[in-house]
């Protein structure tokens, strides 16, 4: 009887071991770099918040399990829409501690649409509204939304704004602070500011060859594309490295996929997903690449990089191609918001370029005219000109807009 006792409580005790090393396997074969000096490790591709909004309840949840199952865990959370926020708090209960949070200080939802902030009332309310929806008292990064010029970043040192932003680090409810930029010349400014621990960059084969302190889409940017990476550039990523500031990198597929194919890639040539991601982990600054994905399908396909054979990721064979001639191109950031009659310009934008691309398909048309507002409704007012840092011709697009889908 002691014997079989004893033979039970062996058995007992391989199962428990059996099931500790089960559960100590790894997920996947996802590689972690960390976050700078933060302490935190991240994955090297990670998850955007756009197509939340998108998505009901249930299939938020399907997204945000097979991202944290694949050992993804960043997010980035730009969006200020309580739908995107609410549906990536209800995917997140339960594992919230598998997912480290960037999520942005200044953005706010008003009149419908997102829009960014630096009045302190707005942006406390925004935020605060971020931590509700997402069911949980802090986040760890906490991003500046947006500082694109050298006079948006004068005006945000000594600011009551970076005054609330200092006094969230001190509550806890933020844990490290970072920016978000396109501009090589203002990233840097932050990187070697002393404060800024994450920088959120625009960073592509495409981008790296503008020159100076130019955004992707200043007027005439792309049109001037050079050989080789951009010197500030090179000062910006060394620095990031030498002083273990993490980037975490927006825009990688060139915003909106435009780099995925030929026709819209701003270099006249199309790279891969993986291609892309491989140039942006080649550099030892980079953290994370944050990929937006629409659904579960996209997802899976840029899950296909933990596969990827050094041949797929090669990049340099499409790195000596010709460079072409491309600018003033949307990439559905909404910074252009809010739109003085309602119209959600990002999405008619993104919507006409599938068109003129493809053609308008029966999808397109009923995604189009589902929209609570349409281009042709466009008063030209302009001032959806002073907040889009790309420099896009907007109403020009929202009339091109109105030819395509009739209203």
């Amino acid at each position: 009887m002691k014997r079989n006792l004893l033979f039970t409580l062996v058995a007992f005790f391989v199962a428990l071991t059996l099931v500790g090393c089960k559960q100590s396997t790894p997920k996947s074969n996802m590689q972690y770099r960390p976050l700078g000096n933060t302490g935190l490790s991240v994955s090297e591709i990670s998850i955007g918040c756009g197509g939340f909004e998108k998505l009901d309840s249930a299939a938020s949840l399907e997204l945000m399990t097979l991202a944290l199952d694949s050992g993804m865990n960043y997010i980035d959370i730009y969006d200020a829409n309580p739908k995107t926020r609410s549906n990536i708090g209800y995917a997140l209960q339960g594992r919230r501690d598998e997912m480290i949070i960037q999520g942005h200080i200044g953005t706010i939802f008003k009149d419908g649409q997102h829009c960014r902030t630096r009045d302190v009332a707005e942006a406390k309310a925004g935020f605060e509204d971020l931590l509700a929806r997402l069911h949980t008292d802090h986040i760890e990064v906490g991003m500046i939304h947006i500082t694109d010029s050298h006079q948006e970043w004068d005006e945000l040192e000594g600011s009551p704004f970076l005054e609330y932003v200092m006094q969230l680090k001190q509550e806890g409810k933020i844990k490290h602070i970072g920016v978000s930029s396109h501009n090589a010349e203002v990233a840097l400014r932050a990187a070697k500011s002393g404060w800024i621990e994450v920088i959120m960059f625009s960073l592509n084969p495409a981008f790296d060859r503008l020159r100076g302190g130019a955004i992707p889409w200043d007027e005439g940017a792309m049109d001037n594309l050079q050989g080789g990476i951009d010197p500030v550039r090179v000062e910006l990523y060394d620095y990031c490295a030498t002083h273990h500031i993490g980037i975490t990198v927006m825009k990688t597929f060139g915003g909106g996929g435009r780099l995925l194919d030929a026709k819209t890639s701003p270099l006249g040539v199309a790279y891969t997903p993986e291609q892309c991601i491989a140039y942006c982990l080649a550099k030892p600054c980079i953290s994370t690449c944050i990929l937006g994905v629409d659904n579960l399908e996209e997802l899976k396909a840029d899950l296909h990089w933990l596969q990827a054979t050094e041949q797929e990721k090669d990049y340099t064979l499409v790195e000596k191609r010709e460079v072409a001639s491309v600018g003033g191109d949307c990439t559905y950031c909404n910074h252009c918001s809010p739109c003085a009659v309602g119209i959600p310009i990002a999405k008619v934008n993104e919507l006409l370029d599938k068109a003129e691309l493809n053609g308008v398909t029966p999808e397109l048309q009923e995604q189009y005219d589902a929209l609570p507002h349409h281009a042709g409704e466009c008063t030209h007012c302009g001032s959806c000109l002073s907040r889009c840092p790309f420099q896009v011709d907007i109403p020009s697009r929202m009339d091109r807009a109105k030819a395509v889908f009739g209203k």
